[in-house]
């Protein structure tokens, strides 16, 4: 027998590479949802990951693998701790481990994976859906690369790294110190209180394999223009050295009907015409399908399917001069959730993809049209349902440590800090841009690490110029960005009209409703408004919609309703935290909504 199959002989027996998937099942006593009965290690977010860039030929690599927590600076583990159920976080229960992982300790995954012998005339792909927060990767032993940021895809070509034959071993380090650090964490903290929650480590998207050809492409920046009726599409290229002569080629389809195509020298934009436009918006959420090729001296190379939409979002006035949000050059009032993302089974990471539609059907049926992802985001498919339900979303940047009160200047940041900060934002928007639900980034969140706000705000508005951009909600406006942001509990209220920007609301509401066998935990809950029942509830919340549609009237232009669901020991969602009750009966949230909608006089 060779070295090699000795080598992976042992690597077989030390990891049991043959798991039963009996030997895994969710750590018990911890708050579900109804999906996690439908988790499985043979059948773990199973859908293709990327809906704005797919290939036909793909592996997922969800499943078990092995762990080990053990001190940061201590070497690869010789013996691991036991098996975990990628993609769900090592602090969750669906992982199978539900344990705490300190920033003194590093997070070690393994497992081995086949590649198809078709694969191997091209390159090999290895994408990371995100990972919290700084992961170092090894295949075979060799070091492939190190990404750090918790919110961000990354890929990796491992094809250098692969065995002849046989199978192939693939390592992870993650570190992530959550709030010992300095970099974006969101609501994570080691000591969850209050309105901060569970610290999330390590794999908590999906992670896949991808053939891909040696030129082939790498990304698409997909820029809708609805007053000039075209769509710009920009493909970035892998092997971008050796394309000279390769040509780009789009194709946007309506259903089966092609509307427009173009084709140019790859590197450069295409413009597609789009004839009388069919306009993307909440009341028709409608898409178009687009395909890109590259090829050269007339022998195809790649090629993605993706889609778009067309819509606007800028800032106007309405007929009274008042300054509106205007989607497609017409004002509408934008009214939803304050959405955590937080799951009591899967943390960071919902149980399904039926689970993570869920929340945003939920939010369509209620009458609303807006969420606003709170200082976290989501798996790129939690867009493309907000895409094709037709919910609007406002994006935060997920925050860092440090807090800049009303009268405060802003944070000094190191430089380090500052350009991780920054990098990270740019990834954000890198991964995002092209989903035509997202209207607004939101830069900060009521002074929770706030620094250079005017720089970075402009910098987002360079950037992504089709977009708006808020750049503090809640309070210690710099006067910049598109929109003056207030919040107001329990409220509602608006800020006084301004020349410049519109007003809106960006947090109100958090009444307050524990449910008892549907709490994380049965004593210190906390809401803004402690209710008694359903029926106080319901009276409550009307009492708030019924005052909030004079302030549209006065020129309040969105308002964000904390929040979707309870979180931990937050009780003021619409809905439990296993998501099996909405506290407020649908259709008449849907009644009381409807008046936000209607034209003002």
């Amino acid at each position: 027998m060779s070295s090699r199959l000795l080598l992976f002989a042992a690597i077989n027996v030390l990891l049991g590479a043959a798991v039963a998937p009996a030997q895994w099942q969710p750590v018990e006593g911890s708050l579900m949802t109804r999906w996690a009965k439908d988790v499985s290690p043979d059948n773990v977010h199973s859908e293709y990951p990327r809906p704005q860039m797919v290939r036909k030929d793909w592996k997922n690599l969800n499943g078990l693998w092995h762990y080990a927590i053990r001190p940061r600076d201590a070497a690869r583990p010789d013996e691991f701790d036991g098996q975990i159920l990628v993609p769900f976080p090592a602090e969750s229960a669906l992982s199978g481990v539900k344990k705490r992982v300190g920033p003194d300790q590093r997070l070690w995954y393994c497992r081995t994976f086949d590649v198809p012998e078709a694969w191997r005339e091209g390159r090999v792909l290895l994408h990371f859906g995100a990972v919290d927060w700084e992961a170092s990767v090894w295949v075979n032993g060799k070091p492939i690369g190190e990404h750090r940021g918790g919110y961000d895809p990354f890929t990796f070509d491992v094809t250098d790294a692969l065995a002849p034959e046989g199978p192939q071993e693939l390592v992870l380090a993650v570190w992530d110190p959550t709030d010992a650090g300095a970099q974006p964490r969101g609501k994570q903290i080691l000591n969850p209180r209050g309105i901060s929650y569970t610290a999330v480590t390590g794999i908590w998207q999906t992670v896949w394999l991808e053939p891909a050809p040696k030129r082939s492409i790498a990304a698409l920046k997909i820029v809708a223009d609805v007053d000039r009726r075209v769509v710009t599409v920009e493909v970035s290229a892998n092997g971008a050295e050796d394309l000279a002569g390769a040509t780009v080629a789009a194709v946007a389809r309506d259903g089966q009907r092609v509307v427009a195509q173009a084709q140019g020298p790859a590197g450069q934009p295409l413009t597609l015409a789009i004839d009388e436009p069919r306009l993307w918006s909440p009341d028709d959420p409608h898409l178009y399908d687009l395909t890109v090729s590259l090829a050269s001296s007339g022998q195809p190379l790649d090629r993605v399917e993706s889609y778009f939409g067309m819509r606007k979002i800028a800032v106007g006035k309405d007929a009274r001069g008042v300054n509106r949000l205007m989607l497609n050059d017409k004002p509408l009032f934008q009214y939803g959730f304050l959405d955590q993302g937080w799951w009591p089974d899967g943390l960071y990471t919902a149980p399904t993809d039926e689970a993570l539609r869920y929340d945003l059907e939920m939010t369509k049926k209620i009458g609303m049209n807006l969420v606003r992802k709170h200082v976290k985001a989501e798996p790129a498919r939690w867009y493309y349902h907000c895409d094709r339900l037709g919910v609007l979303v406002w994006q935060d940047m997920p925050s860092a440590n440090g807090y800049v009160g009303t009268d405060d200047p802003d944070l000094t940041r190191p430089k380090e800090v500052s350009d991780q900060f920054r990098a990270e934002l740019r990834a954000l928007i890198n991964a995002r841009r092209n989903s035509p639900a997202i209207v607004m980034w939101v830069a900060f969140n009521e002074g929770w690490g706030q620094f250079d706000t005017r720089a970075i705000t402009q910098w987002i508005k360079d950037y992504d110029p089709t977009r708006l951009v808020d750049s503090t909600s809640g309070w210690t406006d710099r006067g910049a960005g598109d929109v003056r942001d207030m919040h107001h509990y329990v409220g509602p209220d608006m800020p006084a009209l301004e020349p410049g920007r519109a007003v809106v609301l960006g947090e109100f509401g958090g009444l307050g409703l524990a449910l008892d066998g549907h709490l994380w935990k049965d004593i210190d809950n906390f809401g803004y408004v402690d209710l008694k029942n359903r029926d106080e509830l319901k009276a409550a919340y009307g009492d708030l919609i019924l005052k909030l549609r004079p302030l549209v009237e006065k020129g309040l232009s969105a308002a964000v309703y904390t929040q979707t669901t309870d979180v931990e020991g937050e009780v003021n969602g619409l809905m439990t935290y296993d998501r099996a009750v909405l506290k407020i009966d649908a259709d008449v949230l849907q009644k009381m909504h409807e008046p936000l909608y209607q034209p003002t006089p």
